[in-house]
């Protein structure tokens, strides 16, 4: 009876170790690396807009290169509030549910 014993516990050990959630793997991971990304494509559309309107107001950039930064920032800003919105209605919804 000590073998089945051993044995059991054995297993059951290996079976701990599998279904241990593993924190690396999840999609939160995945999720916020993804904010991460578009967060920094988002500063990044900011900074070379403000770059290349900086070089048309000093006449180094031609107004159709300004007028394109304008209009990818504008897009950029536009997507960046509609996410905030949705992840506000989230939210508020989470707070409507009841408990």
């Amino acid at each position: 009876m000590d073998v089945k014993a051993t044995l059991a516990s054995q297993l059951y050990s290996q079976a701990q170790a599998v279904a241990r959630p593993d924190p690396d793997a999840g999609k939160s991971a995945k999720a916020s690396e993804a904010f991460r990304a578009a967060s920094e494509d988002f500063m990044e559309t900011l900074r070379a807009g403000e770059a290349t309107v900086t070089a048309g107001l000093a006449g180094r950039a031609d107004p159709q290169a300004v007028v394109e930064a304008l209009a990818a920032t504008e897009l950029a800003v536009q997507t960046a509030v509609a996410v905030r919105d949705k992840v506000v209605e989230a939210y508020q919804e989470i707070l409507r549910m009841p408990v």
